[in-house]
């Protein structure tokens, strides 16, 4: 009961927490005159997936859990798009979200299917070329291939319009001076860490608790507590209309996520991050890899109307979710 109860509080913490930190995010880049295009993006996305960071370094640095760190990256991939899914439900008038999405999304979901495919590979290949004793080549593909789609996002300009879709956030933050913005950005930030510390060492006593796999723990529990944080931010983004706001955090911290990777790769000294997890983990590379396949076509087919509660593209994602999930739980569980 003990592991159960800190893992509810710490998820509480971090939704409550998250929420404030892009809230300051959000007017820390329009203060410091960074909330254009491809730095909004970077900042939200960025912002919103401390959790999953400070989660993958606890678990691979004092956890030691390849699978725990795994799992929670992937896991968090996959129920963002979840949650993108999902998030077509709130939108009124029958619309569908990726009817009404600008179709620029569709530049950084190929990018991280590219990714995505990466890992696949690191998962799927026997061996890893070994860089230095504990940090494989993939690992310094990940880091290099970020940085050049957030290049190629740059040069994409307007990928998302960010600054615009903000105006009700700015409008409350115009009284906040830069030193107060600084100052409870800095402090919500302090307490996700705190809070995101001890969610492996719970996740970890769960597992054991409830003969659940570490894999299967990664992948649900610990990715849909550190991805509270996308969760408030994309229902206070649609239920203002800023659509493509919550659309570019969701598709952003994918992206962002795939670098933690690398990052909590740096702090497994055990071995190699990948080479230990299980190939299990594979499945949700795929599945998040089908889903995004999905939120292209949607993007690109640019439907303008849904005759039920999900619309056709949004039911699919969901549904290859739950499909992850169902396979992760029968191979590892």
């Amino acid at each position: 009961m003990f592991y159960i109860t800190g893992f509810i509080i710490s998820a509480v913490i971090i939704f409550f927490a998250g929420k404030k930190l892009s809230f300051y995010g959000d007017l820390l880049a329009d203060k410091t005159g960074m909330s254009k295009g491809w730095i909004g993006l970077i900042l939200m996305a960025s912002v919103t997936s401390l959790p999953e960071l400070m989660v993958g370094i606890s678990s691979s640095a004092i956890v030691q859990s390849a699978d725990l760190a795994t799992g929670d990256i992937l896991g968090s991939c996959a129920f963002n798009l979840g949650i993108l899914a999902m998030l077509d439900a709130f939108i009124p008038k029958r619309q569908p979200l990726f009817g009404i999405a600008s179709p620029r999304h569709m530049l950084i979901t190929a990018l991280s299917i590219i990714l995505l495919c990466f890992v696949a590979l690191a998962l799927f290949l026997p061996n890893d070329y070994v860089v230095i004793p504990w940090i494989g080549l993939t690992s310094i593909l990940f880091i290099v291939f970020y940085f050049v789609a957030i290049r190629l996002v740059y040069m994409n300009e307007q990928q998302l319009q960010v600054q615009e879709e903000s105006d009700i956030i700015k409008e409350e933050g115009k009284a906040i001076s830069l030193r107060t913005i600084v100052y409870h950005y800095a402090g919500y930030a302090f307490v996700i860490v705190i809070a995101a510390l001890g969610l492996p060492f719970f996740a970890d006593g769960i597992a054991a608790l409830t003969g659940l796999g570490k894999s299967f723990v990664g992948t649900f529990f610990l990715a849909v507590s550190t991805s509270l944080p996308e969760v408030a931010v994309s229902i206070a983004a649609v239920r203002m209309g800023a659509v493509d706001l919550a659309v570019g955090n969701l598709l952003g911290s994918n992206i962002f996520n795939v670098l933690i990777l690398a990052i909590d790769d740096l702090f497994y000294t055990k071995g190699l991050l990948l080479k230990d997890a299980s190939e299990f983990h594979i499945i949700s590379v795929i599945s998040t890899i089908m889903m995004s396949a999905v939120v292209i076509i949607g993007l690109s087919y640019h439907a303008k109307g849904k005759r039920f509660f999900l619309a056709w593209d949004a039911a699919l994602i969901f549904l290859i979710y739950l499909i992850n999930l169902a396979f992760v739980y029968h191979f590892t569980s």
